[in-house]
C-alpha cells in the first residue's frame, strides 16, 4: 500500500493524532485526504477535504461513505475514554466508551468496504491502544473497549484477506495530546506514533507497536498475568 497517490479518509482529524495524521498523509503525497469531524469547522489544516461524520451516528457515517466513494485508506484514529470503572463508574459512560471505540470502528469499516473493494482492496489502520493488552484501575471501561476493538482488528483482516485489504493495527501508549491531558506520566510524540502507524501500512505489516511500552506491555502477555495485579498493587504501573 502506498501513501503517495492514495486517497485517505481520518476519523477524528480535526485535533490531536488525528491531526497528525492527516498532516502527513498530505506530506507523503496522498491524492486526498477527508479530514472528519462531529464538527468539520473545527478542521482548519489547509489542503484536506473536512467532511461530516460521528462514528457513533450511523446515518452520518453512511453519508459520509457516499460522500467520498474514491477512499483507499481509512484511518481509524476517533476514540474516547471517560476513565471509567467496570463496577462503579456509570454504566452509560461505559457504554459511550465502546460506542465510539468498538461499534464507531466497525460502523465505519462496513460503510467503507465497498470503496475499498473497488479499489482493489487498499487498507484500513485502526488505532488500538497498549490499553488493548493493559488494565488499570480508573480506566478499565476503556481498556475493555480496547481490547474489543483490537479483537475486532483481527477479525475484520481474516474476513476482508479475500479481497486483498491490508488491515493494520497500531498499539501506542500515552502521547501529547488532548486526550492524554489528565495523564501526567511520560508521553509519546504524536507526530512519531502517526508516522510509524503510516509507516507500517506502507510496509504492509498487520501490527504496529508505536513506543516501548506497547511493545513491553505485549510481551508481557506471555507471563503470568498476577503480575500486572501485583504491580498495579505496588504502584509500579
Amino acid at each position: 500500500m502506498r501513501i503517495e497517490g492514495a486517497v485517505a479518509l481520518v476519523t477524528g482529524a480535526n485535533r490531536g493524532l488525528g491531526r497528525h495524521f492527516a498532516l502527513q498523509l498530505l506530506e507523503r503525497g496522498a491524492a486526498r485526504v477527508y479530514a472528519t469531524a462531529r464538527r468539520p469547522e473545527t478542521i482548519d489544516l489547509p489542503g484536506v477535504v473536512p467532511l461530516q461524520l460521528d462514528v457513533t451516528d450511523d446515518e452520518a457515517v453512511r453519508a459520509a461513505a457516499a460522500a467520498a466513494t474514491d477512499v483507499t485508506l481509512v484511518v481509524n484514529n476517533a476514540g474516547l475514554s471517560n476513565f471509567t470503572s467496570l463496577v462503579t463508574s456509570d454504566p452509560a459512560a461505559v457504554r459511550a466508551e465502546m460506542e465510539t471505540n468498538f461499534w464507531g470502528t466497525l460502523a465505519v469499516v462496513r460503510a467503507f468496504v465497498p470503496a475499498l473493494s473497488a479499489g482493489g482492496g487498499g487498507a484500513i489502520l485502526n488505532v488500538l491502544s497498549a490499553q488493548s493488552w493493559h488494565p488499570y484501575p480508573g480506566t478499565n471501561g476503556y481498556h475493555a473497549a480496547k481490547a474489543a476493538q483490537w479483537a475486532l482488528t483481527n477479525g475484520v483482516r481474516t474476513e476482508l484477506a479475500d479481497q486483498g485489504t491490508l488491515v493494520t493495527g497500531l498499539h501506542l501508549g500515552a502521547v501529547d495530546t488532548d486526550f492524554s491531558a489528565a495523564y501526567d506520566g511520560p508521553k509519546g510524540d504524536p507526530a512519531v506514533v502517526a508516522g510509524a502507524g503510516l509507516d507500517g501500512v506502507e510496509a504492509g505489516s498487520v501490527e504496529v507497536l508505536a513506543d516501548d511500552w506497547s511493545a513491553h506491555v505485549k510481551a508481557s502477555l506471555a507471563a503470568d498475568p498476577r503480575r500486572i495485579y501485583d504491580e498495579i498493587r505496588a504502584g509500579v504501573v
